[in-house]
Protein backbone atom coordinates (compact mmCIF):
# COMPACT_ATOMS: atom_id res chain seq x y z
CA UNK A 1 0.00 0.00 0.00
CA UNK A 2 1.02 3.59 -0.65
CA UNK A 3 -0.40 6.88 0.60
CA UNK A 4 -0.01 10.03 -1.52
CA UNK A 5 -0.52 13.57 -0.21
CA UNK A 6 -0.50 16.62 -2.52
CA UNK A 7 0.33 20.16 -1.46
CA UNK A 8 1.23 23.51 -3.02
CA UNK A 9 -2.02 24.48 -4.69
CA UNK A 10 -3.49 27.94 -4.42
CA UNK A 11 -4.45 31.11 -6.26
CA UNK A 12 -2.06 32.63 -8.79
CA UNK A 13 -2.29 35.29 -11.49
CA UNK A 14 -2.09 34.35 -15.16
CA UNK A 15 1.55 34.09 -16.20
CA UNK A 16 2.65 33.12 -12.72
CA UNK A 17 4.08 29.90 -11.34
CA UNK A 18 3.31 27.25 -8.73
CA UNK A 19 5.06 24.07 -7.67
CA UNK A 20 2.97 21.14 -6.52
CA UNK A 21 4.40 18.42 -4.31
CA UNK A 22 3.24 14.86 -3.72
CA UNK A 23 4.76 12.99 -0.80
CA UNK A 24 4.50 9.21 -0.56
CA UNK A 25 4.40 7.00 2.50
CA UNK A 26 4.20 3.26 3.00
CA UNK A 27 6.51 2.32 0.13
CA UNK A 28 9.28 3.81 -1.94
CA UNK A 29 8.93 5.03 -5.53
CA UNK A 30 11.19 2.29 -6.82
CA UNK A 31 9.75 0.77 -10.03
CA UNK A 32 6.63 2.99 -9.93
CA UNK A 33 5.22 5.13 -12.69
CA UNK A 34 4.26 8.50 -11.19
CA UNK A 35 1.60 10.70 -12.76
CA UNK A 36 -0.22 13.99 -12.46
CA UNK A 37 -3.84 14.42 -13.54
CA UNK A 38 -6.27 17.31 -13.25
CA UNK A 39 -10.02 17.80 -13.24
CA UNK A 40 -11.68 21.13 -13.98
CA UNK A 41 -15.20 21.91 -12.83
CA UNK A 42 -17.73 20.17 -15.05
CA UNK A 43 -15.09 18.23 -16.98
CA UNK A 44 -13.57 14.76 -16.86
CA UNK A 45 -10.21 14.08 -15.29
CA UNK A 46 -7.38 14.48 -17.79
CA UNK A 47 -3.75 13.45 -18.02
CA UNK A 48 -1.07 16.05 -17.34
CA UNK A 49 2.30 14.29 -17.03
CA UNK A 50 4.03 11.09 -15.93
CA UNK A 51 7.53 10.00 -14.96
CA UNK A 52 9.23 6.61 -14.96
CA UNK A 53 12.51 5.27 -13.65
CA UNK A 54 12.81 7.85 -10.90
CA UNK A 55 12.20 10.69 -13.34
CA UNK A 56 14.61 9.57 -16.06
CA UNK A 57 11.72 9.24 -18.51
CA UNK A 58 8.91 11.82 -18.70
CA UNK A 59 5.85 12.52 -20.83
CA UNK A 60 3.47 15.48 -21.04
CA UNK A 61 0.07 16.36 -22.39
CA UNK A 62 0.26 18.72 -25.36
CA UNK A 63 -1.62 21.39 -23.41
CA UNK A 64 1.16 21.73 -20.82
CA UNK A 65 4.28 20.79 -22.80
CA UNK A 66 6.95 23.45 -22.46
CA UNK A 67 5.25 25.03 -19.44
CA UNK A 68 5.07 22.23 -16.85
CA UNK A 69 7.87 20.00 -15.58
CA UNK A 70 7.52 16.78 -13.60
CA UNK A 71 10.45 15.73 -11.41
CA UNK A 72 11.14 13.15 -8.72
CA UNK A 73 13.20 13.23 -5.53
CA UNK A 74 13.76 9.52 -5.02
CA UNK A 75 15.53 9.93 -1.68
CA UNK A 76 12.47 11.66 -0.20
CA UNK A 77 9.76 9.74 -2.09
CA UNK A 78 8.36 12.99 -3.48
CA UNK A 79 7.17 13.92 -6.97
CA UNK A 80 6.83 17.55 -8.07
CA UNK A 81 4.97 19.42 -10.77
CA UNK A 82 6.52 22.79 -11.60
CA UNK A 83 3.92 24.91 -13.40
CA UNK A 84 5.05 28.04 -15.24
CA UNK A 85 3.25 30.50 -17.52
CA UNK A 86 -0.05 29.51 -15.97
CA UNK A 87 -3.28 30.18 -17.84
CA UNK A 88 -6.87 30.44 -16.58
CA UNK A 89 -7.63 27.17 -18.37
CA UNK A 90 -5.14 25.44 -16.05
CA UNK A 91 -7.60 25.96 -13.19
CA UNK A 92 -8.47 22.52 -11.79
CA UNK A 93 -8.02 20.11 -8.93
CA UNK A 94 -4.66 18.41 -9.45
CA UNK A 95 -4.10 14.80 -8.40
CA UNK A 96 -0.93 12.75 -8.16
CA UNK A 97 -1.02 9.01 -8.78
CA UNK A 98 1.28 5.99 -8.72
CA UNK A 99 1.28 2.77 -10.73
CA UNK A 100 3.01 -0.49 -9.89
CA UNK A 101 3.39 -1.17 -13.60
CA UNK A 102 3.88 0.73 -16.82
CA UNK A 103 0.87 3.03 -16.70
CA UNK A 104 0.83 5.97 -19.07
CA UNK A 105 -2.00 8.43 -19.78
CA UNK A 106 -4.96 6.40 -18.53
CA UNK A 107 -6.50 6.62 -15.06
CA UNK A 108 -7.24 2.88 -14.91
CA UNK A 109 -3.54 2.08 -14.99
CA UNK A 110 -2.82 3.78 -11.67
CA UNK A 111 -3.14 2.00 -8.33
CA UNK A 112 -2.86 4.84 -5.80
CA UNK A 113 -4.23 8.39 -5.77
CA UNK A 114 -3.81 11.49 -3.65
CA UNK A 115 -6.67 13.62 -2.34
CA UNK A 116 -6.11 16.47 -4.80
CA UNK A 117 -5.09 20.10 -4.45
CA UNK A 118 -6.89 23.09 -5.96
CA UNK A 119 -5.10 25.36 -8.43
CA UNK A 120 -6.89 28.55 -9.47
CA UNK A 121 -5.43 30.89 -12.10
CA UNK A 122 -6.94 34.36 -12.35
CA UNK A 123 -6.87 36.55 -15.45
Amino acid sequence: QMQLVESGGGLVQAGGSLRLSCAASGRTFTSYTLGWFRQAAGKEREFVAFARWGGASTNYADSVKGRFTISVDNAKNTVFLQMNSLKPEDTAVYYCAASRGMATRFEAGYDYWGQGTQVTVSS
